[in-house]
């Protein structure tokens, strides 16, 4: 028989009562009650009257059956490191994110060196063993419901991505929103991982924003619609003491960068400036320091470890920090056509449209909100 949970220490506490003094007014000895009160005994239907009676309580107030755990389920799971082999779950508890898109549940770790914006975040459950070799995972969530409650899945880079979380929630939606580059993130979407993904990618031939990488990597109808177009630019030490306004300034042998990861839109533009400038790659100390995210790149600056970062300049006034802008930039919403009618994504929609959503954005500092929710066309 499965131990009951009980309240007796803090009951006994609260009365200030001794484990002797309360063994003796429920007529059994010190021993027996500590082990009622450890868990490793059940009492007896008298002995729990007593105690009860003794405490000025209830039987139910004192003693509860076990909840059951959630039952286990079968996820895929997902994230970066599946474009590259086998997946990066390789212990038992890791924590895992999950949101449900289509048909398919999905699973995400939210520790490990691609995620440290989220280790610290809100989990749904635990995987229980390493993935097996259609990279399913089983997992344990914490609760029921964390499997029922309806769930937005958002890739991409945006730090103002977060503000989208109260709204939805009013709502009865979960945000689920993973950090990635714009590249990754539309890569992720393809494979059918979120229901949203952000990106900000100027094509080198046309100088167009997002719509030709959209229709070279989404094999599938998408409607998108503009977040907001943001600043750009050098996330620098406070003041820019060492004067950095060029890409030339990044090739001068004291300056340290962080680099965003490949795929990512802040590293296609500092491989354009550098290409436009002739400066080459190799001179730039710290070029192949990768962070995981504008903020990551701001908080490397702020900790000393780098002079100079390309990112948004929300992340380095968020900070503190000096920025100097390079470009503006538009980041969009994509969203393919078969997830319009998601009720996540009707709620997003909905969102993008109100004020008050626009006046928390471009209270961050660098965007320009006054595209936002209108859809994107070809210029």
């Amino acid at each position: 028989m499965a131990a009951l949970l009980n309240q007796l220490k803090r009951n006994r506490l609260e009365a200030g009562l001794s484990q002797q003094a309360l063994a003796g007014l429920a007529g059994i000895s010190r021993q027996a009650y500590s082990a009622l009160e450890s868990g490793s005994a059940n009492p007896s239907t008298e002995v729990a009257l007593r105690l009860a009676r003794s405490l000025k309580t209830s039987i139910d107030h004192l003693f509860s059956l076990p909840e059951a755990a959630p039952q286990e389920i079968l996820a895929q799971l997902v994230g970066p490191s599946i474009a590259e082999g086998p997946a990066s779950i390789d212990k038992p508890a890791t924590r895992v994110q999950l949101v449900q898109v289509g048909n398919r549940l999905l699973a995400r770790a939210v520790s490990g060196t691609g995620s440290t914006r989220r280790s610290l975040i809100q989990a749904e459950g635990v995987a229980v063993n390493k993935p097996d070799e259609s990279n399913r995972v089983t997992v344990q969530p914490f609760e029921d419901h964390e499997t029922r409650s309806p769930t937005l899945g958002l890739l991409g880079c945006d730090p103002a991505g977060a503000l989208l979380e109260p709204g939805l929630n009013r709502h009865g939606i979960n945000l689920v929103w993973w950090e990635e580059g714009s590249h990754q993130a539309l890569s992720g979407l393809a494979r059918g991982e979120a229901h949203v993904a952000g990106c900000h990618l100027r094509d080198e031939d046309t100088g167009e924003f997002n719509i030709p990488w959209v229709l070279k990597l989404i094999p599938f109808p998408c409607t998108m619609v503009t977040f907001a177009a943001w600043q750009q630019g050098f996330i620098v030490a406070p003041g820019n003491p060492h004067g950095i306004r060029s890409v030339e300034d990044l090739s001068r042998p004291e300056i340290r960068i962080i680099n965003r990861q490949s795929g990512s839109g802040s590293r296609s533009l500092l491989d354009r400036l550098l290409l436009r400038g002739g400066v080459p790659s190799a001179a730039v100390t710290g070029y192949n320091r990768e962070a995981g995210g504008h903020m990551s790149v701001a908080s490397t600056v702020a900790s000393g470890q780098a002079d100079a970062g390309v990112g948004v300049q929300a992340a380095a006034t968020a900070l503190g920090l000096g920025f100097v802008s390079l470009e503006e930039e538009r980041y969009d919403l994509v969203i393919p056509n078969h997830f319009l009618n998601n009720s996540g994504v009707q709620v997003l929609l909905d969102l993008l449209r109100q004020p008050g959503l626009r006046r928390r954005v471009e209270t961050l500092g660098g965007y320009d909100v006054s595209a936002m929710g209108l859809p994107v066309s070809h210029s």
